[in-house]
């Protein structure tokens, strides 16, 4: 068994799960996190002043997954995780 942690953006969840559904993958764990990466944030103007949004919102999710189906499984997050298309393999 391996545990398969991946922080995606809000938006893409929905499509993720759909898309372990298809390779049969029937349980995750979701979790709302912040945090930031190549995105670092940012500047919003809350009340005339201008401040800066350093950590996102983002979702965690976690899938317990028997040996063979690693590497099927992480293909099927990177469908949705990975910025660019030549990440995707």
């Amino acid at each position: 068994m391996k545990l398969i942690t991946a922080i995606i953006k809000p938006n893409k969840v929905e499509s993720v799960k759909s898309e372990l559904s298809k390779v049969g993958i029937s349980g995750i764990t979701l979790t709302e996190v912040k945090g930031f990466g190549r995105q670092k944030g940012h500047k919003e103007v809350y009340r005339g002043t201008e401040i800066e949004v350093s950590f996102l919102p983002k979702s965690k999710l976690e899938i317990a997954v028997k040996d063979e189906e690693l590497e099927t499984v992480i293909k099927a997050c990177l469908l949705y995780t990975s910025p660019s298309p030549r990440d995707r393999g």
